[in-house]
């Protein structure tokens, strides 16, 4: 990038374009980054409808090519944001987790053509909702921006550990060889941190997850068998299945997960505008959440599930320090693609787990240790420790024990079995309760103070 004064110096560091070399090749890493998470959601949730003979064994590679090329339009939506969607913002977008319980529940009671009127109905709800929704940034002070952020890294270490430990209860499960991929993939990634060239740290974990692969191959951990009998070319169909069935149980449990992922979105662009400088007001949050809204009812049309922004890709930001949204575009365009060439997902889907989960340790841990930062800003006296310690420990506790709540009602389960919006809604309440000053004094209504607020933390980061 020249510096010279030019017009293109004077961009913000997160409208400028890298070189297209290093465009694609760190549009790949947030694809790497990401592409466990990304297909987990269709191979669960079509794993069993097809159990329950909801859906046949030859549907479930729909389910995944849909769910890549709808992910790769709702990334590239959210990166370049046009008029009233998506935040300008490095996100990438992949289907929540939060909507996995609610769904097969759904497809077990009404038909899966019930999951896809509700997961439509969901996306028109996060449209409609968005505006008033991003009014609530004022309830986001640098002390529950922080808690929050940091409850999404640590909650989601449990989805890296899964990834190292494979499926509990079968003979491979915890095997050291798994562990011992892992941490090899963990360390190259610190290594080539330390020790590449200034200009290649960005891809330091594309680096890592190369090497551990090849690792991972010469011990015959990798299976690449799928290849050779994918297609080569295919393309996602709307309705595929049948026009959607709008049930009003199946749409009012949707709304919950609706608000889950708002709660969820709300934290990951809060984190990431932190760490590449920019400031998330009300209106870029608005934007921000409209883009989930419209690439939710993307996925219910293209049969496909609802979308939220992955941490595992804010955590690669505050690691690579590539604050260009334009390399999420890069990567969504490469999603698309993906979602086009089957054969080409199945040689991504050959990395093995226990490497992402490796990969993962580090770009969780990254998220984490950024909402720690922003905490170490804030004057934690009185009671707003108390926020962060109870907020935290809220969060944890449906990590740490998965049927916590199972005996609890279907929308009581939704919110409280996810960790993030539990310790989000947590430190929410806990803030206004126990902090009235900070969230009722005399400034509290002015929107210039609290984008000042947010300012003091985001003036602080270095490229």
């Amino acid at each position: 990038m020249s510096t010279t004064g030019s017009p293109v110096a004077a961009k913000h560091p997160v409208d400028q374009v890298p070189p297209i070399p290093q465009l694609l090749i760190l549009g790949f890493q947030h694809v790497l980054a990401m592409y466990a998470g990304a297909v987990a959601v269709p191979l669960i949730v079509g794993g069993a409808m097809i159990a329950q003979h909801k859906l046949n064994p030859p549907d479930l590679p729909h389910l995944i090519v849909a769910d890549l090329f709808v992910a790769g339009i709702a990334s590239m939506l959210q990166a370049t944001g046009p008029k009233y969607f998506g935040g300008r913002l490095p996100l990438m977008q992949g289907v929540t987790f939060a909507a996995v319980a609610p769904m097969i529940t759904i497809g077990t009671d009404y038909g899966v053509l019930a999951i896809y009127g509700s997961v439509i109905s969901c996306g028109i709800f996060m449209m409609l909702l968005a505006p008033f929704f991003a009014r609530m940034i004022r309830f986001f002070p640098p002390l529950v921006t922080g808690t929050v952020i940091t409850i999404i890294g640590v909650s989601l270490m449990t989805v890296a550990a899964g990834w190292i430990s494979g499926t509990a209860g079968t003979n491979t499960f915890a095997n050291p060889s798994k562990i011992g991929i892992a941490f090899f993939t963990l360390v190259c990634i610190v290594l080539a941190n330390r020790l590449l060239p200034a200009h290649w740290k960005s891809i330091s974990v594309l680096v890592g997850i190369v090497i551990g692969t090849i690792a991972a191959a010469i011990f015959g951990m990798t299976n690449w068998s799928k290849v050779g009998s994918a297609d080569l070319f295919a393309v996602p169909t709307p309705f595929m299945f049948g026009l959607p069935h709008f049930e009003i149980f199946p749409i009012i449990s949707m709304l919950i997960v609706g608000l889950v992922i708002m709660a969820e979105t709300t934290g990951d662009a809060l984190a990431v505008g932190e760490m590449v400088g920019r400031t998330v007001d009300r209106r870029r949050l608005a934007d921000t959440l409209r883009a989930d809204g419209l690439g939710t009812c993307l996925g219910g049309i293209f049969n496909t599930f609802p979308y939220t922004a992955f941490a595992q890709n804010v955590g690669l930001v505050g690691l690579s320090k590539v604050r260009s949204r334009h390399v999420a575009t890069a990567a969504g365009a490469m999603l698309i693609v993906l979602g086009l060439i089957p054969k080409m997902g199945e040689i991504v889907a050959a990395i093995p787990q226990p490497v992402l989960g490796g990969a993962g340790v580090a770009l969780f841990g990254i998220v984490a240790a950024s909402g720690i930062r922003t905490l170490s800003k804030v004057d934690l006296t009185d009671n707003r420790l108390l926020v962060v310690a109870i907020s935290i420990g809220v969060a944890m506790l449906p990590t740490l024990v998965k049927d916590l709540y199972a005996q609890f009602p279907t929308w009581a389960r939704t919110l409280l079995n996810s960790g993030i919006s539990a310790g989000a809604l947590c430190a929410i309440v806990l803030n206004i309760l126990l902090d009235r000053k900070s969230m009722f004094g005399p400034d509290a209504d002015s929107h210039d103070d609290l984008v000042e607020a947010h300012g003091d933390a985001h003036r602080g980061i270095e490229a």
